[in-house]
């Protein structure tokens, strides 16, 4: 009897070690890299994009939604970022857009004033979660809650 029959199945274990190894790095790697704040659900699309800094006394929390003759509630978190520390909620809100058969993508603007003034600026940055009413009036259950950038602010003159 040859070594060689025995010692194939173990040298095929000792040769995927590695590269299982490295197929779970690059999904710790992937889970790590910033995700895409699009989400879709039961036909409707809602994308929380990046907090425009207006240079005045507010900043555009813009929210994309397209959603094909259905209506869609939204929840919307607007926090101020404090690096390491439990972050400030300034605004949380909750509505509903109705959309036709006819309708195009909308992008729903909420402006904020996030000013603290006794500093030089600020980083904000807001979470969307949302769902779908269906057409028998039964709700879908609401997304993952989908974070944006977190962008610097500065007061306007």
């Amino acid at each position: 009897m040859s070594n060689t029959g025995t010692n194939r199945p173990t040298r095929a274990r000792t040769a995927l070690v590695p590269l299982v190894s490295l197929g779970l790095l690059g999904v710790s790697l992937a889970m790590a890299a910033p995700a895409n704040a699009e989400t879709s659900r039961n036909g409707c699309t809602v994308n929380p994009l990046d907090p425009k800094d207006l240079r005045g006394d507010d900043v555009d929390f813009r929210i994309t939604v397209d959603c094909g003759e259905k209506t869609v509630e939204i929840r919307q978190r607007i926090f101020e970022d404090e690096r390491g520390h439990n972050d400030d909620l300034l605004v949380k809100r909750q509505f509903t857009k109705d959309f036709g058969r006819h309708d195009d993508a909308r992008t729903v603007h909420f402006f904020v004033d996030v000013r603290n003034h006794d500093r030089r600026g600020e980083e904000v940055y807001q979470l969307v979660s949302f769902r779908v009413e269906n057409h028998g009036g039964h709700w879908s259950d609401w997304t993952p809650w989908e974070k944006s950038a977190v962008v610097e602010v500065h007061s306007g003159k």
